[in-house]
């Protein structure tokens, strides 16, 4: 039996049906992505002035993300136009360009989230705070950071301008210790939400890819038509992705 309405539009929807599907679920991931921007512009507006964190990211390197999630948008847009105008090889290449840049963005968020899992605050007994990159840890309990000392907590908020030095942490002056990773603020919490739940969605649409990349490209010659549909399903929710991003980067990186 077939399946009505995979390839002609819908006479109530003026679309097939896949596409039909793809909007109702891109709807439902406006209010999971919308619940996460409220909570996290309510959480700032709630901070105390001055305490929340400014300047702890890599603006270079979400900008080179940014760019690279548009040019994927690009490659994506013209891998389904390819598809239209019968010209398989050319999906073939700007799908395969499109994995690349997918690949490359994930490794960079990768980069990020590692050096925010080696950056290390470490309160001292004495109430001063080493703050810094993990360069090694010895057998003896010492902490071997490259960073800097602060008296107050409120002062590592601020973007840290000076030269770092290497800090000395023995094992009998340490109080705790914490990572720069979820658990140690409300913003670093919010971070890796709202970029791993983003991030899971980039590595969901580029298995589609690489699905309709490889095997899945069979279809190309039993039902071409059927095949050029899934790419520009699978292309709507890439664009979707990019847009989280769009919001992300400014939110997150910039402000």
């Amino acid at each position: 039996m077939e399946i009505p309405y995979t390839v002609q539009p819908r006479p109530d929807t003026g679309v097939y049906n896949a596409k039909v599907g793809m909007w109702l679920f891109l709807a439902s991931e406006v209010m999971l992505f919308g619940g996460l921007f409220s909570a996290y512009i309510l959480l700032r507006m709630a901070a105390p002035l001055g305490t929340w964190p400014h300047g702890w990211l890599h603006v270079e390197l979400g900008t080179i993300n940014t760019v690279l999630l548009a040019l994927s948008a690009i490659t994506t847009l013209m891998a389904w136009a390819a598809c239209k105008a019968k010209m398989f090889e050319r999906f073939k290449l700007y799908m395969g360009v499109t994995l690349v840049l997918g690949v490359v963005f994930l490794s960079i968020k990768g980069y990020e989230y590692r050096d925010k899992l080696t950056h290390y605050r470490v309160t001292l007994k004495d109430g001063q705070i080493a703050d810094g990159h993990l360069v090694e840890r010895k057998a003896s309990g010492e902490m071997v950071l490259h960073g800097r000392t602060v008296k107050e907590t409120a002062e590592l908020a601020k973007p840290f301008h000076g030269s770092a030095e290497e800090i000395i942490v023995q094992k009998d002056q340490i109080a705790r210790v914490q990572n720069y990773g979820p658990a140690l603020n409300t913003y670093l919490a919010t971070y890796f939400t709202m970029t791993g739940l983003h991030g899971l969605h980039v590595l969901g649409g580029l298995v589609v890819f690489a699905y309709l990349w490889g095997p899945g490209s069979r279809m190309w010659k039993t039902d071409p038509d059927r095949f050029t549909n899934r790419v520009e399903v699978a292309g709507l929710f890439w664009h979707f992705v990019d847009l989280v991003w769009i919001f992300l980067f400014p939110v997150l990186y910039l402000t």
